[in-house]
């Protein structure tokens, strides 16, 4: 360990910098909260569970240890409620002939399923009207096994319509093919409810109980489907000058835990703890860094807020829950700066990317000023928008600030691990901040300015975007719209921040998932039409990719 600080400093020195007592301090202190919150003890901080709760316990030990006064809801913390979508609730059973059928294993009921309970007995072959109906699927999959854009679950749905408008009361579907359908419980499936309950048999209780179709069976069915919920954390404090004006510093302390969420970029399908040293840790440990310092500044035109986010990685809860419940005026708020990932500043080329630097015309003289200092190169990004928890403030019509490293080939894996974090670039960094505010704090209210936004959500796994922000913490039906890009689709279709996406062509769009499925659907150029819900007021546009 002595060994690894002293080739640290080693390091640091190597580039010019003479490190004063406080700098060693920090670097060893860097190396500490990295450590121990990029452990596997915290089996990869995701949200809600408990190595968030490890994870923020450390954190509001350390602002506790800063000198800084808690500025949660309660206490240090601020709960938030996820939404993970739905579950099979335990009151669901299903008995056919006095046997009780294992879940998952000999049947599941699918989330569009309504709350319902019936008693009935009744054979497979027959399809009456107040009893249940059976349907093989075999047809329908063998027909459309060379077809890309056959959806089996929406052909499910329209079955069960069909079935209800003509008096089933239930439905139960079953697969004797011999092609695999992938059929599952989908959790993060928003569909409404349908107008029947809707159940799929395995291959083990067809065998089990359909080997005769003409037999009377004896139904007993339940279906419960509920929501889905954990807690995340935000954790807050407050270094409070007493001045008009706050600066908010913060930086997500969650991550992937084993990629349950999905967001993993392993590929293998291996559970492994995903213990995010840079992203974003490395964020986490120069927040708590930059709290102990300005504990001890001699500014105070501004108060300070620091605030570690959870959620981030599900899609900005914890800043988004934030800026819609404030501990703190927002209208105060003279900027916010954002740290995440800013573990792997590159030894040879230097170079950091500070986004935001567009939101207020302030940013342009402070940047000329702060670049005598020769820590590194800056590239600057001038758009408010990002991946990341900046982008909630800047929504508000804040000014904004993301510091950032830059990408690389541990991103979203398993090994994003502690021996990989440049502790001496990052040293670099929290300074750099420092000078900044130090630099800022005669300034008063910087004014608020917006920028270029680009266009939002496309990946590498689409060809086209409709150019806007999805609100990922909305659980109803459809994808809710949080901000929408000048002169892209969506705001020639005529939608605004707040309306509630519900199709995009032919295809329904009731969860964010199967947003992202229709989009992957279309190339540049094709032309389509987004149907869209303001209030209660439905509407309609024409979209050109």
């Amino acid at each position: 360990m002595r060994l690894l600080i002293i080739l640290l400093l080693s390091s640091f020195t190597s580039v010019g910098q003479k490190l004063k007592k406080a700098d060693k301090v920090m670097i060893t202190n860097l190396q500490a909260h990295i450590m121990y919150l990029a452990d596997d003890k915290l089996e990869g901080r995701r949200a809600g569970t408990n190595g968030e709760k490890l994870a923020y316990e450390y954190i509001r030990g350390q602002f506790q240890k800063a000198g800084l006064e808690p500025k949660g809801e309660q206490g240090w913390l601020q709960p938030f409620e996820i939404n993970d979508g739905k579950q099979v609730n335990a009151a669901t059973l299903l008995f056919i002939n006095d046997h009780e059928l294992k879940l998952n294993d000999e049947y599941f009921p699918f989330v569009f399923c309504p709350t319902a309970s019936l008693d009935a007995a009744v054979s497979p072959a027959v399809k009456e009207k107040g009893v249940p109906w059976f349907d093989d699927l075999k047809d329908i999959i063998e027909d459309n096994k060379e077809n890309p854009h056959f959806d089996l679950s929406n052909a499910i749905k329209i079955i069960a319509q069909k079935a209800a408008e003509k008096g089933a009361t239930a439905l139960f579907v079953y697969n004797t093919s011999g092609i695999a359908d992938n059929l599952k419980f989908e959790g993060k499936d928003n569909s409404n409810p349908s107008p029947l309950p809707v159940v799929y048999l395995t291959a083990k209780a067809c065998k089990e109980y359909l080997a005769d179709e003409s037999a009377t069976l004896d139904i007993r069915l339940k279906t419960v489907i509920s929501d889905k919920k954990r807690t995340g954390n935000n954790v807050i404090g407050i270094i409070n000058n007493g001045a008009p004006n706050t600066i908010i510093f913060g930086a997500h302390y969650d991550h992937l835990g084993y990629g349950e969420d999905g967001n993993s970029m392993l590929r293998t399908g291996e559970r492994q703890i995903h213990n995010g040293a840079d992203d974003n840790a490395s964020g986490t440990a120069a927040l708590i860094e930059l709290a102990r310092s300005l504990k001890g500044s001699k500014d105070k035109n501004n108060n300070y807020v620091f605030i570690a986010f959870s959620g981030e990685e599900l899609g900005l809860f914890g800043s988004k829950y934030f800026t819609e419940h404030p501990t703190i005026d927002l209208t105060s708020v003279n900027f916010m700066v954002n740290m995440d990932m800013v573990g792997r500043l590159n030894d040879s080329s230097k170079t950091i990317t500070v986004g935001g630097y567009g939101t207020s015309p302030t940013w342009g003289p402070v940047f000329t000023s702060l670049s005598k200092q020769k820590y590194f190169t800056i590239k600057y990004d001038s758009s408010g928008i990002g991946p990341s928890d900046h982008t909630s403030f800047y929504l508000k019509n804040i000014p904004v600030l993301f510091f950032f490293t830059g990408l690389h080939s541990d991103y979203h894996k398993p090994t994003d691990d502690y021996n990989k974090i440049n502790f001496t670039g990052e040293a670099f960094i929290v300074k750099y901040i420092e000078s900044l505010v130090d630099l800022i704090n005669s300034k008063g209210k910087l004014a608020f300015q917006k920028t270029r936004e680009p266009a939002i959500g496309t990946t590498a796994r689409f060809n086209v975007t409709l150019g806007i922000m999805p609100d990922y913490t909305f659980s109803g039906s459809g994808v809710r719209v949080d901000g929408v890009t000048d002169g892209r689709p969506a705001q020639k279709a005529g939608i605004q921040t707040g309306d509630i996406i519900i199709q995009l062509g032919s295809f329904n769009t009731n969860s964010l998932e199967t947003y992202m499925q229709a989009l992957s659907k279309f190339n540049k150029g094709d032309k389509t039409t987004v149907r869209y819900k303001r209030g209660e007021e439905m509407k309609e546009g024409p979209v050109e990719f």
